[in-house]
């Protein structure tokens, strides 16, 4: 059976792959990347690499062909993800790829969540494809808030629009476990999962966990999505992409990553790692 993984280079992807070939034969596994050399270290196990991007459908067509199941990891390019899906899809069809597993965002077919409509988007067209499919939901990864976590060891707060909201974070390496578990796994056909950790934590909790890992006082400052904007445009973010996050910190603050369902633990056979033991790895 041949298992891809597409995004193999990246942070997710990667570590996907390094959990695949715990569980399977490197010659089994094809690692799709944009950029070979990124892939230096798993061609180096065996992983057979293929190049290939989102937007150029024939190299899509040489890099799925003869794969018995994909994963797809949702492009990082917010407002063309949508044709890039489509281009994986239809060559994964036209290939005759017989599993095709897809990482969306949270409740994405109904969530206010800034991220959900391009997932929704992909999600329906990946819905009346005719492939057999999985969806893996990932709730937030905790390495997000990797520049957080060291602000605020200088500056004593975390600074976030969030309001009381509850954010179900897991890392990446407990959802890259779930997604190799599902792509070796059977009876995953036809499944929605929401994956996230097992329990949710506000903004003052994170605060306290910062405080803790690194024996310096940390608090949480609730701030208006404005003052978020005016701080990152400040620092030399683009407008657009400061109210991106801003509008972020707002879905958090309505409850829109605040699912603990429970799936990725069962999926993994464990609990997810616990937000203090990731502070812990993250700060700097």
């Amino acid at each position: 059976m041949k298992i891809g993984v597409t995004g193999a280079s990246g942070q997710l992807g990667h570590i996907v792959v390094q959990q695949l070939l715990a569980k399977c034969p490197a010659t089994d596994l094809v690692a799709i990347v944009r950029d070979s050399a990124k892939a230096a270290d798993l061609a180096s196990t065996g992983v057979e690499i293929r190049v290939a991007t989102y937007d150029d459908r024939a190299s899509l067509d040489a890099a799925l062909a003869g794969l018995d199941r994909l994963l797809l990891i949702s492009s990082n390019e917010v407002g063309r993800r949508v044709p890039q899906h489509t281009n994986v899809i239809d060559a994964a069809k036209a290939a005759g790829v017989k599993h095709f597993v897809y990482t969306s965002a949270p409740k994405a077919t109904t969530s206010a969540l800034v991220l959900a409509p391009e997932h929704k988007a992909t999600e329906e067209y990946l819905a009346s494809s005719g492939l057999t499919y999985t969806i893996l939901r990932n709730n937030w990864y905790t390495e997000n808030y990797a520049q957080t976590i060291n602000k605020a060891r200088e500056t004593g707060a975390v600074v976030a629009a969030a309001g009381a909201g509850r954010v179900a974070s897991a890392t990446r390496a407990d959802y890259a476990e779930g997604a190799a578990a599902v792509l070796v796994g059977e009876g995953h056909e036809g499944k929605v999962y929401e994956l996230g950790g097992d329990r949710a934590w506000d903004f003052h909790e994170l605060a306290a966990a910062i405080a803790e890992v690194t024996g310096t006082p940390c608090s949480y400052q609730a701030v208006k999505q404005a003052d978020v904007v005016a701080a990152m445009t400040r620092a030399g973010m683009d407008e657009g992409t400061a109210g991106f996050f801003a509008a972020v910190d707002g879905n958090i603050a309505e409850g829109a990553l605040s699912e603990t369902s429970g799936d990725l633990a069962k999926l993994i056979g464990r609990p997810t790692t616990p937000l203090k033991e990731s502070v812990k790895k993250l700060v700097g």
